[in-house]
């Protein structure tokens, strides 16, 4: 009979512990990479449906499932500001079957929301989608013709006028703050359960000012039903062409760009990542996304992993200041 040698017998077993934690932790997984994608994945969006990040959401879904060769399935995770759907995204399985529709409420949750322990560290960037303008809007009848006129009625008047949001720590929320804390003036800030509500009370004369995205005002501001005074962008909005930046207007490094972009898990497999990246690039330079994205008066960016990245912990960065030094809660 046939004696294995120490060496081998030891060799032996030792391949075989290989094996199994290969099995057991994943390892192995060469076949399951090379058929990846073999089932649909999810697109979480941190909101419900209907809003602009869903519908920006449905718009990149549909042609990344064309590029990707699977269905990409958009799943809304709606509470507390985004963070529940965050936290969804950032503990799922790394296997590349679960993303993220992410802006600025992703950047700005773990400041908004610390007890939820959200760490942005935890995902992995896959792309940026497009950028929008948000704009300063003010009742019809209210006297400012312009920035300039603003702040100073703000500055003679502190704490006299108000102003209407989305909910605190939306993005519309924080672009007004940025603006107080840059221009020196007091404002109340009066919150709603979402744009519309916001919008109507404007209407109403509830308020005199509000902050929205340029897709949402401009049928109110074309019909002439409230009167734009800067957008928030660096340069004019392509949108609305005729209505100065703020920087134009004299406030300086005031930026707050409606952004979006995609990103999943970290430590999702090297290939995996790859083939995602891959379909993702195709995707943001077809036609059909070009096209969709002008629904929402979004202007496609040239922005992979890196600049996705790099954005989100640069906004992470300047919005928890913002809300440090502007006391904003919202727990």
């Amino acid at each position: 009979m046939f004696k294995p040698s120490f060496p081998y017998f030891f060799m032996l077993k030792i391949s075989s512990l290989v094996v199994c934690l290969s099995l057991l932790f994943g390892w192995a997984c060469g076949p399951a990479l090379a058929d990846y994608p073999d089932r649909p994945l999810r697109l979480i969006v941190p909101f419900a449906p209907a809003g602009t990040v869903d519908g920006i959401a449905r718009l990149f879904a549909s042609e990344f499932t064309k590029n990707l060769g699977q269905t990409v399935v958009v799943e809304n995770k709606a509470g507390s500001g985004g963070a529940l759907g965050i936290l969804a995204a950032i503990n799922a399985p790394a296997d590349g079957y679960t993303l993220l529709l992410g802006n600025i409420a992703t950047a700005s949750a773990p400041a908004l929301y610390p007890k939820m322990g959200i760490n942005l560290k935890l995902l992995d960037p896959l792309t940026l989608i497009g950028r929008s303008a948000y704009v300063l809007v003010l009742r019809n009848d209210f006297p400012s013709k312009n920035l300039s006129e603003l702040i100073a009625l703000l500055k003679a008047n502190p704490g006299k006028y108000n102003y209407s949001s989305a909910g605190a720590g939306s993005a519309i929320h924080l672009a007004a703050e940025l603006f107080k804390s840059k221009a020196l003036v007091d404002v109340l800030h009066v919150p709603y359960k979402g744009a519309g509500p916001a919008m109507n009370a404007l209407y109403s004369g509830d308020v005199e000012m509000m902050f929205g995205s340029v897709s949402e005002l401009k049928p109110q501001i074309l019909s002439k039903k409230m009167r734009p005074l800067a957008v928030t962008s660096l340069a004019r909005s392509l949108v609305l062409p005729e209505v100065p930046s703020f920087a134009e207007s004299g406030i300086k490094d005031y930026d707050v760009p409606g952004w979006y972009g995609v990103y999943l898990p970290v430590r999702t497999p090297v290939e995996v990542l790859k083939r995602l990246r891959e379909a993702a690039d195709v995707t943001l330079k077809s036609q059909g996304l070009q096209q969709l994205l002008k629904r929402y008066e979004m202007e496609p960016v040239s922005g992979g992993p890196r600049e996705a990245g790099e954005l989100l912990e640069a906004e992470a960065k300047r919005w928890s200041e913002v809300i440090s030094k502007a006391n904003i809660t919202a727990e």
